[in-house]
Parts: C-alpha cells; structure tokens; sequence
C-alpha cells in the first residue's frame, strides 16, 4: 500500500471509530445533566456543600482552584466560572476522584469519576 492509501485507511478508521462512540459522555449536551438531591450524596460531599456555603477553610490546597471545564460537560462559561473543591474518599490517600465543581451563579455539580460524568446537585 502507498503512503496515501495507508492516510485514507487511517481517517476512515477514525471516522468510523468516531460515529460508533455515539452517546459519549463528551457528546451529551450540557442540558442532559442528571440531578442528584444533596441529602442523597456521600457525607464527605455534604460536609464540602457546607464548607462552599461558608467560603472555607477548605482542608486541600487546591481547593477553589479554576475548574476549566474541558470535557464540556457542564455548560459553556468564561474562563473562571466554575471553581473545583475535594470531596474525601475514607481510605484514599490523596484527592480521590470525587469533587464538587462551583459555578459563580452558585450551581453546583458532583463527580465521583473525577470529571468524566456530573449530577447538578438540588439543595433544600
């Protein structure tokens, strides 16, 4: 095979490789965000919800860091909006997956895959 036979088997095996991913969680719109009750989340993420709401002291120096939102699952804002805090996990060392991601507006998100899904979380 040439060179350029080889370049046109590689961009149709992405292609398709492309529509076979369908519904990918990069794919889903913004607005199809599952929602989860606050009461419904693990205590450690409670206890975060309640240290956002007082504005700290949070426990983890990157706490209140800029969450870019580059997997585009939450919606689309400027550069700064969406703000990310640890959620312990009991017996991981380190950050862990989970997290509450703040957005200005006071919305709030958690992801327990570290930012491959997200629940809007609906508080009282």
């Amino acid at each position: 095979m040439t060179r350029e036979s080889w370049r046109c088997v590689a961009a149709a095996l992405l292609a398709i490789s492309l529509l076979a991913c369908g519904d990918s969680p990069a794919q889903r719109a913004p607005d199809a965000i599952a929602e989860v009750a606050a009461a419904e989340l693990p205590e450690q993420a409670r206890q975060t919800i309640a240290l956002i709401h007082k504005g700290g002291p949070f426990p983890d120096e990157r706490d209140g860091i800029v969450f870019g939102n580059f997997e585009k699952l939450l919606p689309s804002k400027e550069r700064g909006y969406y703000r990310e805090y640890t959620v312990r996990t009991p017996g991981v060392k380190g950050r862990g997956a989970r997290r509450i991601v703040a957005g200005r507006s006071g919305e709030l998100y958690y992801t327990d895959d570290h930012y491959q899904s997200f629940r809007r979380i609906k508080e009282p």
